[in-house]
């Protein structure tokens, strides 16, 4: 199906936006009418504009409070009615949205408003353009598309059809039967469709929707579900994002555009539409397996050398053509590399190698959903690894670790002789990757559609000098889990701490381990503890233990998770964890207490 999105979704000027979305891929766009106002080039030269981009102008929008008002009050709506279908008309575009009155001027009479809107139908006619009426969810009279469709039905003129906003409809909590009603409306009187999604929050429906809509798949609203029924209704036209979003007005406008579109193809898949890319369906998700590496940046290798070690892990292979060394323990394995793309600003966990089945199909499908594929230096004989960028920057490799039937891309790596220490840690717990603040929305949606993880709950984090979120990404069976955390604002980013969570059979004697080789644990204030004594019991020495290492404890309806933390060495630290019985979480009722702890050690 085309796609479309409204003006009012990026940021920039009028021409940036439409660049962004064009070069995003984009088929159309909705021109908003501020937007037209505050740009210096005329209608006809937006009109051109969006035709050498190969963009249509889908839709022109919004005018407001048009009907069910008194007499006088409607012939100066149609005078400026009339003004705008000119205007369109040198815009080239054939549709005009008009959303339902919040005037206080207006009159609960359903006749009347049927009886204005034929009137203004009829007059658009007159210039070849036809009016979408849309239901706002805070409409003065007219408030749910059940009432605008009955009034449009009233109006009888076929030049008035409805525009369905999954936000406004979904927003009412409008669900089951009551969104079967959408079938009940002919296809062609649908003139168009506008979809945005939302986290749900108790709050006043205004200031929901001017600030906190994002893209399909970035909330909670059940956008899908709505999408299926339009389309069984008979819509054919096209899939249009209309959001209004705080953070978006601030982010660039190419990167969202590219979200943007991102989030209608993972959504045109949810629905089982065809041809969602141009060239049949998308590749089907390579969920991954495991994690089969991380890379960590330096420009110093000898800091990082010595937490690695004193953590347990052994330097076991160097790569034949680039200074990366392998360091492995348990099926734990960190790549140590001092190229000359090392940052200045220390250790970075730069790259996140995932065990997958396919490689290949899942560089494909990532590909498919527009994430950036990166190029790579690769010397003769090297093994080929498919990398994509996350939206973080940090670097994806597909590949597959010492499995017959595919390349390893460990053979890349001249073994040094050294055998991995027998240990009690056993791989990769999870990982913690910090995002823009701007870019937390966008970092869930692709790791959800283009890697196949499944979502949890987000959470808010105190943090002594802000607020900050969290969101989990995960298989289903935990074999890879991602948590995604967004500092409190903008300009933050050079302080985006990262960590990499090895999971341990035992806790305490991997602390010990650590403590013995000389590596520093993050000290913990004694006050989380007299806290700990008061809603857990612990056997005699146990807590005592625990605050000696610096062991935080969490516990849920599933089992318990213990935990402790390395110093950070650049922007990096590792965390050492031990899950039991089924524990789904990560420790987030201990994160201000890290958080606090970390700040009082740097």
């Amino acid at each position: 199906m085309r796609t479309s999105i409204a003006t009012v979704s990026l940021s920039g000027s009028l021409t940036e936006k439409l660049t962004a979305a064009a070069r995003a891929g984009f088929d159309g766009v909705e021109i908003f009418e501020n937007d037209l106002l505050a740009s210096p080039l005329t209608p006809e030269e937006i009109r051109d504009r969006c035709a050498d981009l190969g963009l249509s102008i889908d839709l022109y929008q919004p005018m407001r409070d048009m009907e069910a008002v008194p007499a006088d009050v409607f012939a100066q709506n149609l005078r400026r009615a009339e003004h705008k279908f000119r205007i369109m008309q040198r815009l080239g575009t054939d549709t005009v949205l008009v959303c339902s009155s919040v005037s206080p001027l207006s009159i609960g009479d359903d006749a009347l408003a049927a009886g204005q809107l034929r009137q203004l139908a009829e007059r658009a006619s007159d210039f070849g353009v036809r009016v979408a009426y849309e239901a706002l969810a805070w409409g003065r009279h007219v408030n749910t598309y059940d009432h605008a469709w009955r009034i449009i039905e009233a109006a009888d003129h076929p030049a008035l059809g409805t525009c369905l906003d999954s936000f406004h409809i979904l927003a009412r909590g409008t669900e089951g039967k009551d969104l079967e009603g959408i079938e009940d409306i002919p296809g062609d009187k649908i003139f168009f469709l506008q979809l945005a999604d939302a986290p749900l929050l108790d709050m006043d429906v205004l200031r929901w929707s001017r600030h906190y809509r994002c893209f399909p798949g970035q909330g909670d609203l059940d956008v899908a579900g709505l999408l299926r029924h339009v389309l069984r209704a008979g819509y054919r036209g096209p899939l249009s994002l209309e959001i209004f979003n705080d953070v978006f007005r601030q982010a660039e406008a190419g990167p969202a555009a590219v979200d943007a579109l991102r989030s209608l193809l993972a959504l045109q898949e949810a629905v089982g539409v065809q041809d969602v890319v141009g060239q049949g369906e998308l590749p089907p998700p390579v969920v991954p397996t495991g994690v089969a590496f991380t890379e960590l940046v330096t420009p110093d290798v000898a800091p990082a050398a010595d937490l690695l070690a004193a953590l347990g892990f052994t330097r076991t292979g160097r790569h034949r053509g680039k200074p990366v060394d392998l360091w492995e323990q348990g099926e734990a394995r960190v790549l140590l590399n001092t190229g000359p793309a090392a940052r200045r600003d220390g250790t970075v966990l730069a790259a996140v190698g995932l065990e997958s089945s396919d490689p290949a199909a899942a560089a494909r499908r990532a590909e498919a959903l527009l994430a950036p594929v990166l190029p790579r230096r690769r010397g003769t004989g090297d093994v080929l690894l498919d990398a994509v960028a996350a939206p973080d920057g940090t670097e994806l490799f597909f590949c597959a670790t010492d499995r017959a039937e595919l390349p390893s891309w460990i053979r890349d790596f001249e073994p040094t002789g050294e055998r991995p220490a027998e240990t009690d840690v056993t791989g990769v717990d999870h990982l913690q990757l910090t995002q823009p603040w701007h870019q937390f929305d966008e970092a869930a949606l692709f790791h959800r559609s283009v890697l196949g993880l499944e979502p949890r709950a987000s959470v808010d984090v105190a943090d002594p000098y802000g607020l900050l979120r969290s969101r989990a990404v995960a298989t289903a069976d935990g074999a890879v889990r991602i948590a995604l955390g967004a500092g409190p604002g903008p300009g933050e980013d050079q302080d985006r701490a990262q960590h990499i969570a090895l999971a341990t059979s035992d806790v305490v004697a991997a602390a010990r381990r650590f403590r013995a080789a000389g590596g520093e644990l993050l000290p913990m204030p004694g006050n989380y503890y007299d806290d700990l004594a008061a809603r857990f019991e612990f056997a005699p020495g146990e807590l005592e233990t625990y605050q000696e290492l610096g062991i935080l404890y969490d516990r849920d309806a599933h089992g318990t998770f213990r935990h402790c933390y390395t110093r950070t060495v650049g922007r990096v630290f590792f965390e050492l964890a031990q899950r039991e019985d089924g524990y789904q979480g990560y420790g987030a009722q201990n994160a201000p207490v890290r958080l606090a702890a970390q700040h009082a050690a740097n």
